[in-house]
């Protein structure tokens, strides 16, 4: 358990990623058993729920999951426009479908979101978030961002942010973006600057959105299975080094992974040597990939 910066929640340090749960982006579970899942990893520990709008039925199984345990979670979700005067309908659409009166966080989404506007833009969007604080709907603002880290900077450092969360993990990849050195350096300040200002840290992409977990032997076919089952212990290990970060973001498709991440963070969660060459070994190996190819570099 950590605290979330300045918001003071204190909070078990795996968190619940939603873009996990919409049939689209395959999950291979019914409707009810995705239900079961969300309230499995409720009652395994997991108390940080974040989704989006964009996560196409992640809200409803959330809402519908959560409902009767609202008080014992920490539920996040996010606003997509660039058009301030959206913000306070798409809020509110969120509450219904999330079958609740109150949101513990609300997010300035990175994409859609932040990338496609400006850092001023995006703080017109915070001051309508910052109404619906001021009338008890949302109790802590945040925003995250995949890449483009150069505007997350400057949201961090405007002061007015209570949560970040950003794309950290050995893999420097965000949404569909590669990072370059440069970038990688916009998101070490970041994680400086917020740690300074006392902000709750995320981390979120901590599997590089499955290449280093349930993606892993399809993008690097032929490599050995057993190791392959120990890339996303290495990965989360890798991430806890830095003792800056809160909470880590992450999308579980099925029990058998909430438990396995669970197991980590209740061990020894060391980053080893063995972590080190193994995450080092198949990452070079991912970055020759057709998937990583097909991506932007930033």
């Amino acid at each position: 358990t950590r605290t979330l910066g300045k918001t003071g929640l204190k909070l078990p340090i795996l968190g619940y990623g939603g873009a996990a749960l919409p049939k689209a982006w395959l999950n291979p579970l019914s409707y009810e058993d995705r239900v079961e899942l969300v309230r499995y990893a409720c009652d395994r520990g997991v108390r940080y729920f974040d989704t989006s709008p964009v996560y196409m039925e992640s809200e409803a199984l959330l809402g519908e999951a959560l409902k009767d345990r609202r008080r014992q979670v920490c539920l996040v979700t996010k606003v997509e426009s660039t058009r301030p005067e959206e913000v306070r309908n798409s809020v509110e659409q969120s509450l219904k479908v999330l079958q609740t009166d109150y949101l513990d966080l609300i997010l300035i989404h990175g994409t859609p979101g932040l990338e496609q506007m400006s850092v001023s833009q995006a703080m017109k969007v915070h001051g309508e978030l910052a109404k619906l604080r001021d009338d008890h709907i949302v109790r802590f603002i945040g925003f995250s961002a995949h890449s483009y880290f150069d505007k997350a900077l400057g949201l961090i450092e405007s002061g007015g942010f209570d949560q970040c969360m950003l794309s950290y993990g050995y893999l420097p990849r965000g949404y569909d973006q590669v990072w370059s050195a440069r970038m990688t350096e916009l998101r070490n300040a970041c994680v400086a600057k917020a740690h300074e200002l006392g902000m709750g840290i995320v981390a979120m992409k901590v599997i590089g959105a499955g290449m280093l977990g349930a993606w892993s032997g399809y993008i690097v076919p032929g490599f050995d299975k057993q190791r392959l089952k120990q890339l996303p212990a290495a990965a989360i290990r890798y991430v806890l080094q830095d003792q800056r970060i809160h909470l880590l973001n992450i999308g579980m498709r099925l029990k058998e992974e909430i438990d396995a991440n669970i197991k980590v963070l209740a061990g020894d969660a060391i980053y080893t040597l063995a972590d080190r060459a193994l995450l080092a070994e198949f990452s070079a190996k991912v970055l020759d990939s057709d998937a990583i190819k097909k991506m932007r570099v930033e």
